[in-house]
């Protein structure tokens, strides 16, 4: 009889092992295929792929979907700060804005940018990034050329307004293309690729308007005039070459083979626990799940706080750059603005890549504040022309680096595709909260010194990094916690597609820091 137990119980945990070998993929084929999920219920992958296979894919994906988004995203930054070099170039006098009229004209802008940033990355999801990147990249073209023929600040609140409707998809919904495509330890290096356009815009955008400057007129346009025309021009054909050259997803790219294109999916899909398919259908819970992350809150404040001071400095370092030389000429006070926005580009670039090399985010958020808080004591503690300037140079190195790293950060920890557009369109709309607050924090009357800017943008890198610190300690802690759960008590009674609803409740789901 005791024999008989024994054979039963090796036949029960035979079973169970034939049971777990079914369920392993053997091959990115398998792994790829609709219905098959690539992970364990401890989230590890059931799949392991040739590094030189991997390394070949992404370099192929690298030449194809990078070149374009950043071009878009480049003409797209500049479209939106081309307004302070306009300033430089009498705008404000021929438009007899006056007082705070040049902030209320910057604020109108975020209040359709935030309105419209998650709904837009839900219509990304819904049309597909292949069709919905290039639609918004016309619209702000257009409204680009538009803002060239306003003749009051009621026309150019107007114009904000549209222009910022069509700008709101578009940092969410390039952090939501490329997720389709990368694994989460390289989506941080590849989003620094098209977000280092953001400092690159501030120092070609000076060096265009310098050029453009130069031009008796443009047909009927005049000084900052040509300015928005020409740019926005540049933008329309850029957008109109994206509708050719972008692929919405690895399964439609006609530059892939079919191995490659399985590799693509079943690569990505190894990380994501309990997941089926890559591309999942929208759903409420999903959506929530993705905006209510504690992962996605802690770090979308984390971007708020980041932007009040790059959109301040995309905004107003032309301003301040005026005030440390006074005396020069508009075009070489254009040409001193672009120095700083190199540097900082070099800095968007070196820290996601690091991050890329050792997969971690959260640690790059605490070296990069203290250099803004050194930029800001210094324009703070002294008025001395050369420090001020050397202290936009540390302000843009620890700055720019945000976009990328808080972007990859809240993709990184959700499941789902569903969740992840809708938390990095919760991370771009509280960023673009603080670019709203950004556009109030330089006032006329603080002028030239801004003392209640520089104190506020201290005050946000300073809690930038408190909060950095406190969110690793957190993740580490209840990572700590989901080790104790029992994962078949916790999953017992659950459809698959209530497992998959779990997202980063799921019990085998660990924090990414």
């Amino acid at each position: 009889m005791a024999d008989l137990r024994d054979k039963e119980v090796v036949d029960a945990q035979s079973d169970v092992q034939a049971s777990a070998d079914d369920l392993k993929p053997n091959t990115a084929h398998e792994a790829a295929e609709r219905g098959n999920v690539a992970t364990d219920k401890y989230g590890n992958p059931l799949v392991y792929f040739d590094k030189a296979a991997e390394r070949r894919l992404r370099l192929k994906i690298d030449l194809y979907v990078v070149p374009t988004v950043s071009l878009l995203y480049l003409f797209c930054f500049i479209d939106r700060a081309n307004i302070g070099n306009a300033r430089l170039a009498g705008l404000e006098d021929d438009l007899k804005l006056r007082n705070y009229d040049y902030n209320s004209v910057l604020s109108i802008f975020y209040i359709s940018y935030i309105l419209f940033e998650i709904p837009s990355n839900m219509a990304c999801k819904w049309i597909g990034p292949g069709w919905w990147i290039p639609i918004i990249s016309l619209g702000f073209g257009i409204s680009s050329i538009a803002t060239a023929f306003v003749d009051d600040i009621h026309a150019a609140s107007g114009v904000r307004f549209i222009l910022g409707l069509f700008e709101a998809g578009m940092l969410p919904g390039i952090a939501y293309y490329l997720s389709r495509w990368y694994r989460r330890s390289e989506l941080a290096f590849r989003l620094s690729l098209y977000i280092v356009m953001a400092p690159l815009a501030g120092a070609f955008g000076g060096l265009l308007a310098s050029g453009i400057l130069k031009l008796d007129h443009f047909g009927s346009l005049h000084e900052w005039r040509m300015i928005f025309a020409i740019e926005g021009i540049v933008t329309i054909g850029l957008s109109l070459l994206a509708f050719l050259t972008l692929t919405d997803r690895p399964d439609t790219a006609s530059w892939l083979s079919q191995e490659e294109k399985e590799l693509a999916i079943a690569r990505v899909k190894s990380e994501r626990v309990g997941t089926t398919e890559i591309l999942d259908k929208l759903d409420v819970k999903k959506i929530l799940r993705g905006i209510f992350s504690p992962a996605t809150l802690i770090v979308s404040f984390i971007f708020l706080l980041n932007n009040i001071t790059v959109q301040g400095l995309a905004f107003f370092l032309p301003t301040i750059v005026k005030t440390i030389y006074p005396r020069s000429t508009v075009i070489s006070q254009q040409l001193h603005t672009v120095p700083p926005y190199v540097v900082g580009a070099f800095f968007t670039v070196l820290f996601p890549f690091l991050s890329w090399r050792f997969d971690r985010r959260n640690i790059f958020f605490i070296i990069s504040a203290p250099l803004m808080m050194i930029g800001y004591i210094m324009f703070l503690a002294s008025e001395d022309p050369h420090v001020r300037y050397g202290a936009t140079f540390l302000i843009a190195s620890g700055a720019f680096s945000f976009g990328a790293l808080c972007n990859a950060q809240v993709a990184a920890n959700v499941v789902s595709d569903t969740a992840r557009s809708s938390a990095i369109g919760t991370n771009v709309m509280m960023g673009n909260i603080g670019g709203l607050i950004s556009t109030w924090s330089f006032l006329p009357f603080d002028g030239p010194n801004y003392h209640i800017g520089n104190g506020l943008n201290l005050a946000t890198s300073s809690t930038t990094l408190i909060t950095a610190i406190l969110l690793l300690l957190w993740m580490n802690y209840s990572n700590k916690r989901r080790e104790q759960q029992d994962l078949d008590t916790e999953l017992a009674g659950l459809t698959q597609k209530q497992i998959q609803d779990l997202d980063w409740r799921h019990p085998g789901f660990r924090w990414r820091s």
